[in-house]
């Protein structure tokens, strides 16, 4: 075991340690340049997916809403709450100011990896829906590069449908524990069968979940922020400031100074909102959408809600009260946030956390299975495989929930997502000019007066795509 561990470890250093994280940011920065500033320029079509006009008649298609509902559900977590707290504890204010940076340009490898996943969906039997890293590597750059898939595949049913969701089990029966007084057992219970009772029902009861938990988690928490601010409104400027000069090492804050704030807001935003992993693009797929490239916007648009919006939400909350001392020594993430509410709000607050804390850890299980369920496609399509698969979430969620020392045997998933990344990252190096085309094909039609572009297959001859998935489109089914 410990040679395993060991092993796992070196994979971790070798990426998380070393060099992936400056390569995404500097892949998202080349991108952003390439593509004009692309995050920038379609910044107010984002928000057009929010309209009911704009979502798709068709009750059993998967509309571009549902996807990013489903997918900010997958980004947003704990991490949003506790590990914005930690980023700030060990980098200081400043290190808010670098995850709103690599969120920019994470916006525009977003929009990069999940147009890919868009362009080489295929269509299944029943109509939805199959995309992702893997199948862009299928059919991108050919069958002669399936094994790459497999790995991919596999890493990612270990890290996220696995690994992942025994983390996010334990949080939630932590919390109801600490919180509530709620035994771990009957959390476990009741998680796994609400789980189970959603996961049993694919991609659309997951997205009809979604449209439900993920709304009322994001506004609720958003509203209670704003609430702080608007309560502490004078002190913001000064936030503000201190946030700026601390990220370029003007306002002393932590050991480290502008080192540990770039470190830790560039490690904590893309933690956060996973641009570059190869997450989400499995859930943008999904969308039934008339344009790969709006789709890519779409989910652009679920970083900026992740980053820019939910953890900027925690961190007002932090540095606008008095628990937070620079320089003190380092507590534990949650308790920082929850002391904080506390202070400004009062002490029911704790209560509200932990109902907002388990609609997060929720949306994040659902979110991990039906990645882990993609990835299972890939390699069977076998439907004892996919059952079984279901099965055994079910038990890794009540596992994780009913015995907190259990999260330790999953110590692979940080690594295997490393290896995602760097997989993710090749792949889009590689796919990259496939993009831009597409790209330039979207803009094409937006000057030419189109406002809601259409791919045509037909114009991409030389790209193995699914012709069903796209021929034949009806203008008026489709989504924006």
């Amino acid at each position: 075991m410990a040679f395993i561990e060991g092993v796992f470890g070196v994979i971790g250093d070798l990426t998380w340690g070393w060099a992936l994280i400056p390569l995404l940011v500097v892949f998202g920065v080349f991108i952003t340049v390439l593509t004009g500033f692309v995050q920038i320029r379609y910044f107010k079509r984002m928000f057009r997916v929010l309209s009911s006009e704009n979502q798709s008649a068709d009750p059993n298609a998967i509309s571009a809403r549902a996807a990013l509902l489903v997918s900010v559900g997958g980004r947003v977590g704990g991490g949003n709450i506790a590990g914005v707290a930690v980023a700030i504890t060990l980098g200081g204010p400043g290190a808010v100011f670098w995850m709103w940076a690599v969120a920019l340009v994470g916006m525009a490898t977003s929009l990069v990896e999940c147009s890919l996943a868009q362009l080489y969906k295929r269509r299944e039997p029943d109509g939805a829906f199959r995309g992702g890293p893997a199948r862009s590597i299928i059919h991108g750059l050919g069958h002669e590069y399936k094994w790459l898939a497999v790995l991919y595949a596999v890493c990612l049913i270990a890290a996220f449908g696995l690994g992942f969701n025994a983390f996010q089990g334990n949080t939630v029966a932590g919390a109801a524990e600490e919180s509530l007084g709620i035994d771990r057992l009957w959390s476990g219970v009741a998680l796994t069968i609400i789980a189970g009772f959603i996961v049993f029902g694919g991609i659309h009861r997951i997205a009809k979940a979604a449209d439900v938990v993920v709304p009322v988690m994001a506004v609720g928490y958003l509203l209670m922020a704003l609430v702080v601010i608007a309560l502490n409104l004078t002190e913001l400027p000064g936030v503000l400031a201190s946030i700026v000069l601390n990220a370029f090492g003007f306002e002393q804050a932590v050991g480290g100074g502008m080192g540990a704030a770039l470190a830790q807001g560039l490690r904590r935003g893309l933690f956060s909102n996973e641009a570059g992993l190869g997450s989400a693009p499995n859930v943008a797929a999904t969308a039934d959408v008339r344009h790969p490239i709006s789709q890519g916007i779409t989910q652009s648009f679920s970083v900026f809600i992740d980053t820019i919006l939910i953890c900027s939400c925690t961190a007002f909350v932090i540095l606008l009260g008095d628990v937070y001392q620079p320089g003190a020594e380092a507590v534990d993430g949650v308790v920082l946030t929850q002391q904080s509410l506390a202070e400004h709000l009062g002490d029911w607050t704790q209560y509200f956390l932990t109902f907002i804390l388990l609609l997060f850890a929720f949306s994040s299980i659902i979110y991990n299975y039906y990645l882990g369920e993609n990835a299972l496609t890939v390699i069977t399509e076998h439907p004892m495989a996919l059952n079984g698969f279901r099965l055994v979430v079910m038990g890794i969620v009540f596992v994780g929930a009913v015995a907190p020392g259990a999260t330790a045997v999953f110590f692979f998933s940080d690594p295997l997502m490393g290896i995602l990344a760097v997989v993710n990252l090749v792949v889009l190096m590689m796919l990259l000019p496939t993009c831009l085309r597409i790209l330039r094909d979207f803009r094409a039609q937006l000057k030419a007066g189109v406002a809601r572009p259409l791919l045509n297959p037909d114009d991409f001859p030389d790209l193995d795509l699914d012709r069903t998935a796209w021929t034949g489109v009806n203008p008026d089914r489709q989504t924006a």
